[in-house]
């Protein structure tokens, strides 16, 4: 007896039969038993483009926000709208208030973010000498954070300090500095560290009292004024240089009233800007001394001095004659008294504490009876009472000089009067605009030129100090 094989559907036969074409050991599809397919079917749409056009898109996030522009075809040729007019049309909208949400609308659309408004135009800031003033004016309040413009780029952080608050002495600069209370860009400073453009100075609170600004009187300006523009012996638009009498300080502190940086402020010009001192001299030294009109100007002379651009040459009288007419002399210089501003520099050891290297070339131009000698000098290195303390170094110490003048049994010869013999005779340094070298030269003071004639000196006489070394 044949067995037939049970029936495994197909075309009218019972049973439920695959469809045409269905691969082996799928599972064939039920209707009414949503499987997983089912969940992620797209209805039916015609078959006429792509799935998802740029249309249909716009037209779904229309629906979401809840407008009309379902209807419009945004992107078409000719209907693209006009985002200005748009905007010109569009209602003004209420101010938007924060209110609780409630479950009821916790379903609803949120409202789109309204357009950001246009920034609000930027206004001046404040005037540099505003700036100075506010800074004066918040000194004693608390710690402030300054930061160094361009053209105070080089500056020394005293002379910062003392340029941003005139009312603070230079004494207490220094005592603030040398106990690390003031930083740059978060490290300790000291006073002769330069400041780089842009960077940050820490000034911890200071506690001082107001000092009421004294007018200065129109006699007093007139006559500083009178008296300024009488020694001078160059001047243009950016820098002057003056010829500095015997015996006038250079700049104020105790019990000095009358100073050449205090008298400047009779030449302000009509923008505010005081004319700056450049470099310094010893009270008691007479000569070229250089100030700056402007700020710029006077940075670029400052760079001039640092880098050893400027050229100086001094005349002296000193006691007796050097064995070897022209030298070098080469030590290291520092305080006696490191507290004190006007102590005596003794020559040191390198590596002692406050030490720095002191460079002077010098030159006998004539003497007398080998008894007095006429010296050129020319310092390489700019470091205080530098050409006073080499020429006692070398036993031939200025006449005059009340700190380093120290030979015994030595008498003052007749009709030379007793006061330092110093003179800032000669200066050559680049032009701060054009780079072009300015050169100036410094009469004799009246007392120098009375020992010039006592002793038959020739001022017009060849300097040797010009073959001198550079560096």
């Amino acid at each position: 007896m044949t067995t037939r094989p049970p029936s495994r559907g197909g075309p009218g036969r019972k049973g439920p039969g695959k469809a045409p074409g269905a691969a082996r050991g799928a599972k064939p599809f039920r209707p009414g038993k949503p499987g997983r397919a089912d969940a992620f079917r797209r209805p039916e749409r015609e078959r006429t483009g792509p799935r998802t056009s740029a249309l249909d898109a716009a037209q779904r996030a229309a629906q979401v926000r809840g407008d009309d522009s379902a209807k419009r075809a945004p992107w078409r040729p000719g209907d693209a709208p006009d985002p200005v007019a748009e905007a010109e049309n569009r209602p003004a909208r209420a101010p938007r208030t924060r209110t609780p949400r409630d479950s009821s609308d916790s379903d609803a659309p949120r409202p789109r973010r309204s357009a950001a408004t246009a920034p609000e135009p930027a206004t001046e800031g404040p005037t540099r000498r505003e700036q100075r003033a506010a800074a004066s004016a918040t000194l004693a309040s608390g710690v402030q954070t300054l930061t160094v413009e361009a053209d105070e780029a080089g500056m020394r952080i005293d002379r910062f300090l003392t340029t941003r608050f005139p009312q603070l002495p230079f004494a207490r600069v220094q005592s603030i500095v040398r106990k690390g209370e003031l930083r740059v860009d978060g490290k300790r400073a000291k006073p002769n560290d330069r400041l780089e453009p842009g960077s940050s100075v820490r000034v911890p609170p200071l506690k001082l009292d107001p000092v009421p600004e004294r007018p200065r009187g129109l006699d007093r300006d007139a006559s500083d004024s009178a008296f300024l523009r009488s020694i001078v012996l160059y001047e243009d638009a950016e820098m002057m240089v003056l010829n500095k009498p015997f015996g006038l300080a250079v700049q104020g502190g105790s019990g000095t009233v009358r100073h050449l940086d205090g008298m400047l402020e009779a030449l302000t010009g009509p923008d505010g800007q005081k004319p700056r001192l450049v470099h310094r001299l010893d009270k008691d030294t007479a000569g070229c001394i250089i100030v700056a009109k402007t700020r710029l100007a006077a940075a670029t002379l400052s760079k001039s001095f640092r880098s050893r651009a400027a050229r100086k040459v001094y005349w002296a009288l000193t006691a007796g004659v050097p064995r070897v007419h022209q030298g070098r002399i080469s030590t290291y210089l520092a305080k006696e008294e490191p507290t004190d501003a006007d102590a005596r520099m003794r020559v040191a050891k390198h590596g002692d504490e406050g030490a720095s290297h002191a460079l002077t070339y010098y030159a006998m131009v004539d003497n007398a009876a080998q008894k007095l000698s006429w010296l050129s000098l020319k310092p390489v290195t700019g470091r205080t009472h530098q050409l006073r303390a080499h020429a006692a170094h070398i036993g031939h110490p200025i006449v005059g000089d009340p700190k380093y003048f120290s030979v015994e049994n030595w008498e003052l010869p007749g009709g030379i009067q007793n006061r330092l013999h110093l003179l800032a005779r000669r200066i050559v340094i680049p032009h701060p605009r054009t780079g072009q070298p300015i050169d100036v030269t410094a009469p004799l003071p009246p007392h120098m030129a009375q020992s010039w004639n006592l002793l038959g000196f020739d001022a017009s006489r060849y300097d040797p100090i010009v073959e001198a070394p550079e560096a």
